[in-house]
């Protein structure tokens, strides 16, 4: 077995075990029993009233954790292979791996995404037993990156890259690979595959420095550094314990309301409502509001309302230029029980966009976060790799388990249809250019009918509680509860097993 150590890291690239995930999957992992029946146990009233685990849910998460946390806390390591003849796309921005300068954008374009894995050894979860998330939280970590992204664009420079950026590793680009083991001179083949580690420059054997793309300076670099706070405040906020605002205990409590415990999976159309709620619940947060969309519909009118400050001035001032930031959040469907084909060109123009900020969903079984694709293939962040908790409340903490250096790839073909789009916009006139940008990207789909769409005017008012939980605007929108209830009994819709 071919393993390797948590600095070269990344994934895991495994076989799921399927029989465990079907028997998982029927029951919630703190009531399974692995022990025998236990119908015949008499539940303590107190526990129950005070939603405490008994002993044996304890000793069953424990078990359950300790077997999740060896399955991923290992990767096969795998090379990514790049065509350096294609355009590969990251949120917006397209590289073309040519050239060392090219790489060298990519490079800082990918590790500077925020990359939120399975950790272990946090403070437990309130009532339950655990105190990692390994096995059933990667939908929930999805969703991190999903809303991460959103905030490095909102407080971050245009076009931000992380100074400290690793060196890419496992990747392979043929144009810089001769078929001789060295080039004439002595002078050492660039390699973009070297392990995690230091920023420091490589020596060859000659004592001569790796090629110039592993030392170059963008221009941006001192403004980049100067926002080193906030790129480290932005990684606070997702931190392992119960105060960060978007930290696994945050979202698992506000996942409650929709019926969703510790242990459980999670959909991407119910995360997208638990990041609406942990972004409108925070104060660290300022001038942003998420808009979940409704029936794979985004109402224009619900979305001005929501950002356009004078509409809560007293009287309203039409001259205002007041507006809120806004992270639009669309869960939809690309297909019956598998993709759609129709929909994979739109999927690429989606991603095209500046104003997208990637997509949620994965492999049957498995959430991914999408970040671009090259070809016919997609470019993806991975939480399925069980890492240590960082105490993100000490100074000058490690930021380097919180940012990947080994870009994965798959197919097209084996996402499934169910998922979530983000997209951000600053201001009005960018909430304008977002509609008409996507709606361009949309009209691209081989299918008679869109993706999803834009309309004037106001949607209904459906929160997963039923009623409005958002007082400084519109309720969250998601189906109304009869189309609610009916997807609930697919098995394969928005609520299908992610793992």
């Amino acid at each position: 077995m071919n393993s390797v150590s948590p600095s070269a890291v990344q994934y895991v690239g495994g076989v799921m075990q399927d029989e465990l995930l079907e028997t998982q999957r029927q029951q919630p992992l703190e009531r399974q029993g692995s022990f025998g029946h236990r119908q015949n146990q008499s539940p303590d009233p107190s526990r129950e009233a005070a939603g405490e685990p008994d002993e044996v849910d304890k000793l069953k998460a424990k078990l359950m954790s300790a077997w999740n946390n060896v399955k991923y806390g290992w990767s096969v390591k795998s090379k990514t292979s790049f065509n350096k003849t294609s355009p590969v796309t990251v949120l917006g921005h397209s590289y073309l791996l040519n050239s060392e300068d090219e790489v060298e954008r990519f490079r800082l374009a990918f590790v500077s995404r925020l990359w939120l894995t399975y950790r272990r050894e946090f403070p437990q979860l309130e009532g339950s037993s655990w105190t990692t998330d390994c096995g059933w939280g990667c939908m929930l970590r999805s969703g991190q990156m999903l809303l991460a992204q959103g905030l490095l664009v909102h407080l971050m420079p245009r076009d931000w890259a992380w100074p400290d950026a690793q060196q890419l590793s496992d990747v392979d680009f043929e144009v810089f690979r001769p078929r001789s083991p060295a080039r004439a001179g002595g002078v050492p083949i660039p390699s973009f595959g070297s392990p995690r580690g230091p920023s420091t420059p490589q020596k060859s054997q000659t004592g001569e420095q790796a090629p110039k793309c592993t030392q170059k300076k963008r221009p941006e670099s001192g403004r980049d550094r100067q926002a080193e706070p906030v790129h480290r405040r932005l990684v606070t906020w997702f931190g392992d314990q119960p105060p960060a605002p978007f930290g696994v205990h945050q979202l698992v409590e506000l996942g409650k309301s929709s019926g969703k415990k510790a242990g459980d999976w999670y959909g991407p159309s119910v995360v997208a409502h638990i990041v609406r709620k942990a972004v409108a619940k925070t104060s660290e947060v300022h001038n942003l509001a998420v808009y979940v969309a409704q029936d794979c519909t985004v109402y224009k009118e619900d979305v001005v309302r929501l950002c356009d400050l004078s509409l809560s001035q007293s009287p309203p001032d039409p001259s205002s230029q007041a507006w809120k930031s806004v992270i639009i959040l669309v869960p939809v469907r690309l297909g019956g029980e598998a993709l759609n084909p129709s929909y994979i060109e739109c999927v690429k123009n989606i991603l095209k966009l500046e104003c997208c900020i990637g997509i949620i969903g994965g492999k049957p079984k498995h959430s991914l976060y999408f970040v671009g694709f090259q070809d016919e293939q997609l470019l993806y962040l991975d939480p399925h790799y069980c890492q240590p908790v960082v105490d993100a409340t000490q100074v000058n903490f490690s930021l380097e388990s919180f940012h990947c250096s080994s870009p994965r790839k798959m197919p097209f073909s084996r996402m499934d249809p169910s998922c979530t789009i983000g997209f951000y916009a600053k201001n009005k006139k960018d909430f304008e250019s977002l509609c008409s940008a996507v709606s361009v990207a949309l009209s691209s789909s081989k299918e008679k009918y869109p993706i999803f769409t834009f309309v004037e005017g106001q949607g209904q008012d459906y929160g997963l509680e039923g009623h409005s939980g958002n007082h400084s605007g519109p309720a969250a929108h998601i189906l109304p509860p009869g189309n609610l209830s009916r997807s609930n009994n697919i098995g394969s819709t928005d609520e299908f097993v992610f793992l």
